[in-house]
């Protein structure tokens, strides 16, 4: 999935991978990650979550990275926020409050950024990207992040045969795989979720579930 596909799905409001609503797994699990609640999670590739604003309540200094300028802007207007914009030699930079999101491609954020966020949040980051993207996201992200790091981590599963993603599915070995070395992926809930997306079983799936990992750096 190149840049030019995620602008389009957004300049076309094809994005139905958005919620409206704080993710329910997010508000159960994160507690249970005992952060400090001023440690800077990162939320990569997102878009115009209101996972960012349910975080910075929490106390965190959210970091959000995303491509799509007009998703940042959408975020900041439609939660009734005034940021403030600066040039960085990442990208634009929008601040309001304890939320910050930089308008960039994730694999141009540098070690120093990176290092200096002690949580992560990945609802739909992993899943957007195809089998020969994801070892680079997952290397070049959680492979620079603070060595103790803590996190959530959202997948899903069901049989790729059926359905050309994104969202991709993603099994178990292949999150064990790509987090070996820097991480412990330790899965904590698994759910059948079907019965809940319509919009898939119309894409032809027979089973989806939803996979939520702890994350937890062991550099």
């Amino acid at each position: 999935m190149d840049a030019d596909f995620w602008l389009a799905r957004w300049r076309e409001d094809r994005t139905h991978f958005h919620q409206q609503r704080v993710t329910p797994l997010l508000q159960k699990y994160w507690p249970a990650l005992e952060l400090p609640g001023s440690a800077r999670v990162l939320v990569p590739l997102c878009g115009k979550s209101l996972d960012m604003i349910w975080l910075a309540q929490q106390g965190h200094a959210v970091l959000g990275v995303e491509l799509a300028q007009q998703a940042i802007e959408q975020f900041f207007d439609e939660n009734g926020l005034h940021p403030a914009i600066e040039d960085s030699p990442i990208g634009p930079r929008y601040q309001a409050g304890n939320i910050d999101i930089i308008c960039a491609d994730i694999f141009t954020l540098d070690a120093h950024t990176l290092s200096g966020c002690a949580g992560v949040y990945d609802r739909a980051a992993l899943v957007a990207l195809p089998a020969g993207m994801r070892r680079r996201y997952v290397e070049h992200v959680y492979g620079q992040l603070a060595s103790q790091y803590r996190g959530l981590l959202l997948t899903l599963d069901y049989e790729q045969e059926q359905m050309d993603g994104p969202p991709f599915a993603l099994k178990d070995a292949e999150v064990q795989s790509l987090y070996a070395g820097h991480s412990r992926a330790t899965l904590i809930d698994q759910r059948g979720i079907l019965d809940k997306e319509p919009k898939f079983v119309e894409r032809g799936l027979s089973r989806l579930d939803t996979l939520v990992y702890r994350l937890d750096g062991t550099r």
